[in-house]
């Protein structure tokens, strides 16, 4: 099985921080969001895989190519952003071929079995139910299980069952004639290209789609969601507590991820904090954090905030969202 992962979306959502890089590239449970999606995969035996990039897509090249030498890696560059449905099928002459595809969107995480998601026979998609549909794509269900309606953003949800951007696609043929005919028919959701109408195509053509549910579902794209990630992936992690060194006068409470060469003294870190290497922090307090590397936190209580790499702040009690390259001083 081949796994098409697209992330060539801008991040507008997590501004500041994706002015400087992409979105998978934030580091998330101690690594970037993108290696946490690969390395679910690879556990699950997947080898091959397709990365549609666009905004900084070279920088997300370099950091796979570096990281997964040993995979089978191949990169689709979508120069104009029309949307998921025309990632898939300006990427489908890497994977039409293939028997079957596992698409996943670059910035989801869950939790699930894939393993029995790979048993079924058929198409299959992974959903959530959730309070709201309305931002999401919804599919509706028919009495025998089987996907009747697959709609992007409805207006008035039938159906409280979100797609968690998952998707196994057994029937690749069907998938990569029902997006040339939304792109050939200019069949658009808001402006744009949307899979969700191209799985609708394969619905409306006889093509069977199941669905599967995720145990849990992390949309990272806010910065709420972003520090909830964190923090299921910190408590996930199977890393000794004994790996983290003592520090001067200070106290780790765990689950934290700290990276390599950092300095820290007289400070509380923890829970749920993720530091970058080459980071300095003198009489701090920091919870429920996203710290990026080589930054300088000194004299501040921080919680529920991310800061970029490279940032410094001093003199501070607030909850932050700070880009890379901030230099802040309250003192």
């Amino acid at each position: 099985m081949k796994a098409i992962i697209p992330v060539a979306g801008v991040g507008t959502r997590l501004r500041p921080h994706t002015y400087t890089q992409p979105k998978p590239l934030i580091p998330v449970g101690g690594k970037p969001l993108i290696a946490s999606i690969i390395d679910q995969l690879v556990d699950a035996e997947i080898k091959e895989f397709v990365l549609i990039i666009g905004y900084f897509g070279e920088k997300i090249k370099d950091y796979v190519e570096n990281r997964y030498p040993h995979l089978d890696i191949q990169f689709v560059y979508q120069e104009v952003r029309l949307g998921l449905g025309h990632a898939m099928h300006i990427a489908s002459e890497t994977y039409k071929d293939s028997d079957e595809i596992l698409i996943v969107l670059g910035d989801t995480i869950f939790e699930g079995d894939l393993s029995d998601l790979f048993n079924k026979p058929d198409s299959c998609l992974g959903i959530k139910k959730v309070e709201d549909p309305r931002e999401y794509g919804v599919v509706e269900l028919g009495d025998d299980g089987v996907i009747t309606k697959v709609v992007e953003k409805p207006r008035i949800p039938k159906s409280n069952m979100a797609l968690v951007g998952l998707y196994k696609i057994s029937d690749v043929t069907e998938l990569t004639d029902a997006l040339s005919y939304i792109i050939e028919n200019n069949i658009r959701t808001i402006q744009e290209f949307h899979l969700t109408d191209a799985l609708m195509r394969m619905v409306e053509v006889g093509v069977k789609l199941t669905v599967f549910e995720v145990d849990n579902w992390y949309n990272c794209g806010k910065k709420d969601v972003l520090l909830a990630t964190n923090a299921v992936l910190l408590k996930r992690q199977d890393e000794s507590r004994e790996l983290i060194p003592g520090f001067e006068n200070s106290i780790i409470v765990h689950p934290v991820s700290i990276g390599a060469n950092c300095t820290i003294k007289n400070s509380i870190v923890g829970p749920n904090v993720c530091i970058g290497d080459n980071s300095v922090m003198n009489h701090a307090i920091v919870s429920d954090s996203i710290i990026g590397s080589y930054a300088n936190i000194e004299g501040v209580v921080l919680q529920e905030s991310i800061i970029g790499s490279d940032a410094s702040i001093k003199g501070l009690s607030l909850s932050l969202n700070i880009g890379e390259n901030t230099e802040i001083d309250f003192s």
